[in-house]
């Protein structure tokens, strides 16, 4: 056997496998997947991307130990941004534009046969499921909306109406404390004294056990409810248990508690060197960028790990979320969804510190405004232009909306160029 050395003990062989063995090994078997997605959380929140209070050392050994990427875009509002990562399609394809995708047409859920990640990976035996917030539809479809995008299971937070046979006392909004939760389209009863992210997480991991008693692949995706308003008392280590005052700093570490405790999971199942783990956010902070088409509205973080396959390094790589599902199809070399196009372009070489073609651009959009960016230029949804230098923080960028240099009236121009490609919806007439 390459790269290993034998040992004979009486009538036993003992293989030792090198590290590169080791790995070529896991490399055979099928990759797991968790993809995080925290809600509202921009990626100056972190530690690791140099917040100077947040304590988040979950996340930041994550980051430590695999990639880390500088510059990640989403969209800046949750909706656009959720059919985004899932589809790996931008809005003018999918007509999600927007909040609930009503800058044209209203929609009360994604299109079923718009292709997910999870119809992909299913094509290739792996278990799906979601928690958390799905947000992409009206309760008067479930409970096959979520199926409809290709999860074999799910437990969310039910965001606008419990059904109709639920027996509930607190409002249906309630994600925290005494949360309204619907699994697999029916009521999960809850207590006040439970709190929705330690329901939601516990899920996922249960989901992710269970797949590995049944011997399956998984995806398992977490579109989190925290840190979003209000931020509200978290628990100090679990629920029920002794609260926070809350905030936003509250919030923030405690998504970073249940991050770990999935990667804990994860290494309680044996599982973590062969599961690559994501972790994102929909779009940036509320007060501090959400909803608005400037860069702390769609910069958000996204950290790669899986110890001996993804490189230890922060790269200075463009990434937007389009890009995730072209990335798992890569890892677990499935075909990309038929029939659709896809704008995304797989990062996984760049984390696996392999050579290969990397992004020039990236494109963010909410109704009828956009954004660009190539490494050096970036276009903000009020069409000023910015000169970034080699900075990736936005408070350094120096506007040349207005200048004559030839380099930067040609990069406008290849701006434009690139926006033909990339239309907004029409507006309406007047």
């Amino acid at each position: 056997m390459k790269n290993a050395k034998y040992m004979l003990t009486g009538y036993f062989l003992v293989v030792f496998m090198s590290p590169i063995a080791r790995t070529e090994a896991a490399r055979r078997e099928p990759l797991n997947f968790v993809v995080i997605m925290a809600d509202d959380l921009g990626a100056v929140e972190l530690g690791c991307y140099g917040h100077p209070k947040h304590k988040t050392p979950n996340l930041d050994l994550l980051a430590a130990t695999g990639t880390r990427f500088r510059t990640c875009w989403s969209t800046p509002l949750c909706s656009p941004t959720r059919v985004e990562i899932m589809t790996g399609r931008y809005g003018f394809r999918t007509g999600w534009y927007n909040f609930l995708g009503r800058v044209t047409t209203p929609m009360d859920h994604i299109d079923p046969d718009e292709p997910t990640f999870a119809d992909m990976l299913k094509t290739k035996g792996y278990a799906t499921g979601l928690a958390g917030k799905w947000q992409l539809g009206l309760i008067t479809k479930q409970p096959s909306m979520i199926f409809d995008s290709g999860f074999d299971e799910y437990c969310t937070w039910v965001w606008n109406a419990l059904p109709v046979d639920a027996e509930f006392s607190g409002g249906p909004r309630q994600r925290y404390w005494h949360p309204a939760v619907i699994q697999n389209g029916r009521h999960l009863p809850c207590t006040p004294e439970q709190y929705g992210p330690d329901v939601y997480s516990d899920w996922l991991i249960e989901f992710m056990r269970k797949s590995k008693k049944e011997r399956k692949p998984f995806l398992a995706y977490y579109p989190m409810c925290l840190t979003h308003e209000p931020w509200d008392p978290t628990p100090v280590n679990r629920s029920p248990g002794p609260k926070t005052e809350g905030g936003l700093q509250a919030n923030v570490e405690y998504m970073d508690k249940i991050v770990g405790r999935i990667v804990d999971a994860l290494d309680e199942m044996d599982l973590r060197r062969n599961t690559i783990v994501m972790f994102t956010g929909d779009n940036g902070t509320a007060r501090a960028g959400k909803a608005k088409l400037i860069e702390a509205g769609v910069r958000v973080p996204m950290i790669v790990n899986c110890p001996n396959i993804v490189k230890p390094q922060v790269s200075e790589a463009l990434i937007d979320l389009s890009d995730v599902l072209p990335t798992l199809a890569d890892f677990a070399e499935a075909e990309l969804p038929e029939g659709v196009t896809i704008d995304g372009q797989s990062f996984a070489h760049i984390v696996k510190g392999e050579p290969g073609k990397s992004r020039e651009w990236i494109f963010s959009y909410l109704a009828y405004g956009r954004m660009l960016r190539t490494h050096r230029y970036m276009l903000d949804g009020q069409g000023r232009f910015y000169d970034c230098g080699y900075s990736r923080d936005y408070h350094e960028y120096k506007d040349v909306t207005d200048s004559d240099d030839p380099e930067v009236v040609a990069a406008r121009q290849r701006f434009d160029d690139i926006l033909k490609e990339l239309p907004a919806p029409q507006k309406p007439e007047e």
